[in-house]
């Protein structure tokens, strides 16, 4: 048999468009997938229980408003039921007045595809029909009141129909007595479990016949400050009595308020779900972590093993004009690199529950490995060759060039001294040609020498740069190897998990 569905809009809020909560209820459905172990077993199968019942919920759409009668034995819930309907069960022949099974009453249509989703047997249904009742319920079309089995009846199945329809209904109106509203059943077990659902939440203290009037304000004040416990401190309190019609009138307006609202079971559905996600999220980080990146820590692991010493030596060794012999590349202390990758773990790994830690690390490889690595990638980098051969040429050249201008010139100088005391006699032009000649052979010397040091020190600077940038390299090849690659998809699926629970 098939029915057709209203669909209730929205109001002018999209997140209660059923898409978008279908939407919503999706994206959680996919965090507890890809969480995966990393969520607790018992978490993760009460949230998908959840998930699945608004889901059912919201196939049938939000046109009806299912309003639900819950308490406990001798709340009075059957009677504020038959009080509300206008029909005593009892007098209707096939439906008898019993807490065992669920009873419901529908205003405008029999709501017959929803009350068999919903589990309520055809022989505890009754229909109000406006038009029948000239028009009295006509704020209530729309409306669908169940009255549910006592949830703390000693019949295991009563307590499983309970908790089977709570998360499918549109308003909890929890009906309890003035002697037994602190039931530590009720407030540890349902109430405390619903925070976050406050708006489609009702306490009603029924019977208040049975209390002196001077009391009924004290009793009240005692129950907002338990739901305050609870976390509920927004639930509204009405104080009714069946026999004495008291509050009767405004539990009606409150019941129509509801049916008034157009999106009230997309909002509860979406709250239901919200509440869902909130209790996930306690099983996540409430940030993403942020390790160092690969080059930073690349870096830290040069600076630790002695790389810039080692950089350094380059550089004087091939600056210096003289022959230097290059020292070898010294195995790191473990203890240093060690703590180097503790540290990048700790920060790739802060602020997340254990199980999403465990996750993190587990893909790691030990430390004895990444050591192993390391000191491959440090030894496979040469050392560079500490001498800078065309400076050298230069240098040579300059040498012979010094010598010769230091033979023209003291031959110049001999020859001008032995002149000048007549001992012997030569061209002034020899003279003059040998002597500038040294002189420019000295000055020629002096120039390649200094073009001689200033290739050195180029040489010097791009060798030592060059073998840091290498060993650098190198090690964020490591670590992007055993730390950043291992750990991408376990960080990127928390961080997707904990964006899709993040509240609307």
């Amino acid at each position: 048999m098939s029915a057709t569905i209203d669909h209730a809009p929205a109001g002018n809020d999209p997140a209660l468009d059923q898409d978008a909560l279908n939407n919503r209820g999706a994206r959680i459905a996919e965090a507890l997938e890809i969480a995966g172990p990393r969520i607790a077993p018992e978490v993760a199968e009460a949230a998908q229980v959840e998930l699945d019942r608004v889901d059912e919920r919201l196939r049938l759409g939000v046109g009806h408003t299912v309003v639900a009668l819950v308490g406990g034995t001798g709340s009075g819930k059957s009677s504020l039921f038959n009080a509300v309907s206008g029909l005593d069960f009892a007098e209707v022949g096939v439906i008898r007045p019993t807490t065992a099974q669920t009873a419901a009453c529908s205003w405008g249509s029999k709501a017959t595809e929803l009350l068999d989703f919903l589990g309520v047997h055809p022989t505890r249904r009754i229909q109000r029909d406006s038009v029948l009742d000239h028009d009295e319920h006509r704020d209530l079309h729309g409306l669908v009141l169940l009255d549910l089995p006592d949830h703390d009846s000693v019949e295991a199945g009563h307590a499983r129909q309970v908790d089977r329809l709570l998360p499918l209904v549109d308003l909890l109106i929890w009906v309890v007595d003035p002697q037994k509203y602190a039931d530590n059943v009720l407030h540890e077990r349902y109430l405390r479990t619903l925070a976050g659902r406050e708006d489609s939440m009702l306490v009603v203290v029924n019977q208040v016949d049975t209390i002196p009037a001077d009391t009924q304000d004290e009793v009240c004040a005692d129950v907002q400050r338990l739901l305050a416990e609870d976390g509920l401190k927004e639930v509204q309190i009405l104080l009714t009595s069946v026999r004495e019609n008291i509050g009767l009138e405004a539990l009606q307006d409150r019941l129509a308020g509801a049916v008034e609202t157009p999106s009230v079971s997309a909002r509860t559905a979406r709250a239901q779900l919200e509440a869902t996600a909130r209790r996930l999220q306690d099983h996540v980080g409430s940030s993403q972590p942020s390790p160092d990146d690969a080059q930073t820590t690349a870096e830290n692991l040069a600076t630790a093993s002695g790389v810039a010493a080692v950089s350094e030596s380059i550089r004087a060794a091939v600056a210096s004009p003289r022959q230097v012999a290059l020292s070898p590349t010294q195995r790191p202390a473990r203890s240093r690199i060690d703590a180097i990758r503790e540290r990048w773990l700790a920060k790739a790994t802060a602020g997340l529950p254990e199980p999403w830690q465990a996750s993190v690390t587990g893909q790691v490889p030990p430390a004895q490995t990444f050591y192993d690595h390391l000191w491959r990638a440090l030894s496979k980098v040469p050392l560079p060759d500490s001498t800078e051969h065309s400076a050298r040429r230069l240098r040579i050249i300059a040498q012979v060039l010094l010598t010769l201008g230091a033979l023209a010139l003291l031959t110049t100088g001999t020859v001008w001294v032995l002149g000048s005391l007549q001992a012997m006699t030569a061209p002034e032009a020899l003279i003059w040609g040998c002597g500038i000649g040294g002189a420019v052979a000295v000055i020629a010397a002096v120039v390649l020498r200094l073009v001689a040091r200033r290739r050195r020190r180029a040489a010097a600077a791009a060798r030592s740069s060059a073998y840091l940038v290498s060993v650098t390299e190198e090690l964020r090849s490591i670590v992007v190897a055993d730390l950043i690659e291992p750990t991408t998809r376990p960080l990127d699926e928390h961080d997707q998990v904990r964006r899709a629970l993040l509240t609307a």
